[in-house]
């Protein structure tokens, strides 16, 4: 159970995050993902690098989501492109795209298309918005889907307003993009057909904030930068050290106590502003006050042995460096080492899902642009003068 996917072959049109984070997580699971690109160009990511720091094609960002792939060049600008693409895909089990709206059918590859050629085909589309809905012809990327959806008022203060931190709906868009192909691939073993899985950033973000949702729709309460963590009771401090220790004691009683005895300030309890969670959650602000310098007295190392002393829920703030050096994080095997015939050794994540106690076996490293064209075309039963002339007339 290492690869349950084991034997799936898919074929993934996938730029930036979305399309090749959901092609990366099946891969994990074990299926052949097969990413299409342009030749001689390849997947935008690839030239997303730190100047100076990342070999040309083969940036950090490419290679984060374009592990455990095999990279096979074609020209889908050409009309022989697209019969090389269609061919292709009449002999695979899933298709990803996320191309804006349109592109696919212009390109004479799109699921209406495809199924023709191969009714058990899974057609999966993601995009910024819905290809028939009023935004169609906009343009989209994380920030757009984080802004429509409502996420975003959800971390960006007002007062301050900017883009900080990770990108969400990418990844959140993918990964309801790869339950929808699970999905279809489970049903198309009791159907025998195929379907097309579409998801939007918009609708994948929507439904990441359920529950900032339904404070609006059955309360009437509009959640801000601040509500969640009011509600959660969910604190970060810096320490005297300039170090940072995070909080969250949550609804339970018992930890907000376990936090008073910590703190060694049992007296708070009495303070009418915090002697219960309703009172905590108005006054919220009110309690940060009073902590912060409580918490700006001593370094961090101190607070973290009396917080856990206590049992409170918390945890130093770790940079990324950091991150990878804790205990719990080797002890999850959660990197290894691979390495590339061109580009060297590398260290990359693995799935985060162990099955039966495993994670993926023979992972790949991300590959050099085209680097599979000639293998993948023999297997999808292309001659080798085939293949030659495709090769000769820039088509793969």
């Amino acid at each position: 159970m290492a690869s349950p996917l084991s034997g799936i072959r898919i074929l993934e049109l996938g730029q930036f995050i979305a399309g090749p984070y959901a092609g990366l997580m099946l891969a994990d699971l074990g299926a052949k993902v097969i990413k299409v690109e342009r030749p001689g160009i390849g997947d935008p990511f690839r030239q997303f690098g730190i100047p100076g720091k990342s070999p040309q094609g083969y940036s950090h960002h490419f290679t984060a989501f374009n592990r455990n792939k095999l990279s096979l060049t074609i020209d889908l600008a050409k009309p022989r492109g697209q019969e090389l693409f269609r061919r292709a895909a009449s002999k695979v089990d899933v298709v990803i795209q996320n191309y804006r709206p349109g592109v696919m059918k212009r390109l004479g590859i799109d699921y209406d298309v495809l199924r023709k050629l191969n009714p058990r085909l899974v057609y999966c589309s993601i995009a910024g918005f819905s290809e028939d809905g009023p935004y169609r012809d906009q343009p989209a990327y994380d920030a757009v889907g984080q802004a429509y959806s409502g996420l975003m008022s959800l971390s960006i203060e007002p007062e301050d307003p900017r883009i900080r931190g990770q990108t969400v709906t990418d990844q959140v868009t993918s990964m309801q993009a790869c339950n929808g192909v699970l999905a279809a691939l489970y049903e198309r073993e009791r159907s025998g057909v195929g379907s097309h899985v579409e998801v939007t950033m918009v609708a994948a973000s929507l439904s990441f904030i359920p529950d900032a949702i339904t404070a609006y729709t059955q309360s009437g309460a509009v959640l801000g930068a601040q509500t969640r963590a009011a509600f959660s009771l969910g604190f970060a401090f810096n320490c005297a050290d300039r170090k940072i220790v995070a909080i969250q004691v949550s609804s339970i009683e018992k930890f907000w106590h376990a936090l008073l005895r910590a703190i060694e300030r049992t007296d708070l309890n009495d303070d009418p502003r915090f002697k219960d969670r309703p009172g905590r959650i108005t006054n919220f602000q009110s309690l940060i006050d009073v902590l912060r310098p409580l918490f700006a007295a001593r370094p961090r190392a101190h607070w973290m042995e009396r917080l856990n002393a206590e049992d409170v829920p918390c945890a130093p703030v770790l940079s990324v460096p950091e991150a990878i050096d804790d205990p719990e994080v080797r002890h999850l095997g959660m990197f290894h080492d691979l390495e590339h015939p061109r580009y060297g050794r590398m260290k990359t994540l693995r799935r985060a899902v162990r099955i039966n106690g495993e994670r993926e076996r023979n992972a790949l490293p991300p590959p050099a642009l085209g680097e599979h064209t000639e293998s993948v075309l023999r297997e999808l039963g292309f001659t080798p003068e085939e293949i030659a002339q495709l090769r000769s007339d820039g088509i793969a």
